[in-house]
């Protein structure tokens, strides 16, 4: 079957299908928060992955995202969170993942510095493996 939106790869239209599923305050969010990740890394690839949308770079897992009935995720892993935990202190954490409301969202500077983050440890660990990237 081919692609509704031929430049819109198939699968950012399954992200837009998920996204289409939540109510309209947490698709308001994610889609902001999807729209700032894009902002920093705009050659990653959108992807469904494990049943939420995903962003990869370099066929690598880089952060995800999910909205749930009371709260929606975001996943950057462990590495990022450790290092940005002061700036975390007003949101529920635990080892990769940031839960926020929708009255109060993830601030897009700390998305961005988080995104930035996960890009360098992914290199540094992908540097230390010998292996190509």
């Amino acid at each position: 079957m081919a692609s509704p939106n031929p430049k819109k790869p198939r699968a950012a239209q399954e992200v837009d299908r998920y996204l289409a599923t939540l109510s309209t305050e947490s698709r308001a969010a994610l889609e902001t928060l999807r729209q700032t990740i894009r902002s920093v890394v705009p050659q990653a690839t959108e992807t469904i992955s494990y049943g939420v949308p995903t962003f990869k770079l370099n066929n690598r897992m880089l952060v995800s995202y999910a909205g749930f009935k009371n709260h929606c995720s975001f996943f950057p892993g462990a590495g990022p969170i450790n290092v940005h935990h002061d700036d975390l202190k007003e949101y529920g954490t635990s080892k990769g993942t940031v839960r926020f409301t929708t009255d109060r969202p993830l601030p897009p500077a700390l998305i961005r510095k988080m995104v930035k983050t996960r890009i360098r440890l992914n290199a540094e660990r992908v540097n230390a493996s010998g292996r190509p990237s």
